[in-house]
């Protein structure tokens, strides 16, 4: 489960970091 919540902060700040970029 911990795991599982990593990936998803990895996830979700990867996004921002795209998002950011993009925009």
């Amino acid at each position: 489960m911990i795991f599982k919540d990593m990936v998803l902060m990895l996830v979700s700040s990867l996004i921002l970091v795209i998002s950011v970029l993009v925009g």
